[in-house]
């Protein structure tokens, strides 16, 4: 992988990480479309470490936040009160929306990492994204918030992050489809998706920091590394401040329309090919 490609596929991963189009189904459809042959260990290791970036910029984003969440959990648990607040409550949420994704990427791991070879299923979840995003967008009520979060918003949420293991499903689309389908406003659901995102993509990211350990010539590929992991981040942060705007007033259907467009673009130069 040359700079250039990590300059790109970085600010790819900034961009779609919160986007809700796929940031594991751009990384793959990048290099197709493209026609980039990259070496398949170094450029799976590539697009989890980067999500590191992504995720110092939802440290960043949502700091004040997440510092409050954490100060009432602590509290919670030391006054034998874990549920006394809605920042204490809302640090339980995250945690057991997390659960689902956790165990169901345990086990299929295998079968998810070869799926990251084929561009054309990958477009096939995309597209996929694109239907959830129409139908939440389209069926939904949009009127609650998350004070009025309950252990089943959350689990539901959480099996829907579960559905964004496989390339082609966006995880923040499919969490913010997940907590439309109960109910709440789009910057609730969006809110509550990347505050969410911190505990599963952090696990992520920790294990692929053990496999770059084990590689070899990883001195080499390190540079190469880092840069992606900079320019995700700092794309990553100005992604969330728009996104977070963009969705006081407007809806979801462009992203549902972006993702079944590129979707069929990739499975016809596929076939093409």
């Amino acid at each position: 992988m040359s700079y250039f490609q990590a300059i790109i596929l970085g600010i790819v991963q900034g961009l779609t990480e919160f986007l809700p189009v796929s940031s594991s189904g751009h990384l793959v459809l990048v290099p197709f479309l493209l026609n980039w042959n990259l070496d398949p260990q170094k450029a799976f290791l590539f697009d989890v470490l980067v999500q590191l970036g992504t995720l110092v910029a939802v440290f960043v984003y949502f700091r004040q936040d997440l510092l409050d969440i954490l100060k009432a959990f602590f509290a919670g648990i030391k006054d034998r009160k874990p549920f006394q607040s809605a920042e204490s409550r809302l640090a339980w949420y995250i945690i057991l929306a997390t659960i689902p994704a956790g165990l169901i990427g345990l086990l299929l791991q295998d079968q998810v990492e070869a799926l990251f070879d084929s561009p054309v299923w990958t477009a096939v979840f995309l597209f996929g994204t694109g239907v959830l995003l129409t139908v939440s967008e389209l069926w939904s009520k949009k009127t609650r918030d998350l004070e009025t979060m309950t252990v089943k918003d959350s689990l539901i949420i959480g099996f829907f992050q579960a559905l964004s293991i496989f390339p082609g499903v966006s995880r923040s689309g499919s969490t913010i489809t997940g907590g439309l389908t109960q109910g709440f406003k789009r910057q609730a659901a969006a809110r509550f998706s990347f505050l969410m995102s911190v505990p599963i993509m952090l696990a992520a990211g920790l294990l692929s920091v053990l496999k770059l350990i084990k590689m070899d010539g990883v001195l080499e590929f390190l540079p190469v590394l880092l840069l992606g992991f900079v320019i995700a981040g700092v794309v990553g942060y100005f992604a969330i401040k728009w996104f977070i705007g963009y969705l006081k007033e407007k809806s979801l259907l462009p992203f549902a329309a972006y993702c079944a467009v590129v979707a069929i673009v990739v499975i016809f130069v596929a076939y093409a090919r």
